[in-house]
């Protein structure tokens, strides 16, 4: 039998094996514990694609707070989502970068790897490999990229590749346990120079 897990439910299942962005799942204000900046985001099966609802706020004013998770509660209301609650999550800065699993025919379940955020399937700027993978896999997925200048010294930055490596193995190797994943999106990963966090994703088990 199909089953979806939203970002909320994937989050928790991922941080068993991979950093994952600091979160709480909240139903009013007075709950959040987190500290600005923060994400507000809307949590519900009917709206598995959050920017395609205007269901995310970035909020980095105690002033914001208020009306920022108004306006999401407002939305989940026109719109009859059922909704599980508001998710609070932590703002990472950094690179947006995409990682998956998907279950094929011919391969069974492969990894991929890639520029992400909101323009994925405008750049599909992807690598594929079969799971699981090794660190040198891993390697030859990020300079296959057209954007792999941005992994090794970009406008100054350079990012923690040796982590990223790490992340792909672990993200690789989860279908071995879990046999039943038929889809794990990951969009985005964010990457920086000192660490790298899952603030998006989106798990199917079929």
């Amino acid at each position: 039998m199909k089953r979806v897990y939203n970002d909320y439910k994937a989050e928790e299942f991922l941080s068993k094996f991979v950093p994952v962005a600091k979160n709480q799942l909240v139903n009013n204000v007075d709950e959040i514990k987190l500290k600005l900046p923060f994400v507000l985001k809307i949590i519900s099966d009917d709206a598995l694609h959050k920017t395609d609802v205007d269901g995310v706020r970035i909020v980095k004013e105690q002033t914001e707070i208020e009306k920022s998770f108004s306006e999401l509660d407002s939305i989940a209301k026109r719109k009859k989502l059922k909704l599980d609650g508001i998710m609070v999550q932590d703002f990472v800065k950094g690179e947006n970068l995409i990682m998956g699993i998907k279950k094929d025919e011919v391969f069974n379940h492969v990894i991929l790897f890639g520029v992400g955020g909101i323009l994925t399937e405008i750049i599909e700027d992807i690598s594929i490999r079969k799971c699981p993978i090794n660190k040198h896999d891993a390697k030859e997925m990020i300079e296959e990229l057209r954007a792999k200048k941005l992994f090794y010294g970009f406008r100054g930055k350079k990012l923690n590749v040796e982590l990223l490596k790490r992340i792909l193995i672990k993200v690789s190797e989860i279908p071995i346990k879990h046999k039943d994943i038929t889809e794990l999106d990951i969009n985005p990963f964010i990457l920086n120079e000192e660490n790298g966090k899952v603030v998006d994703a989106r798990i199917v088990f079929g």
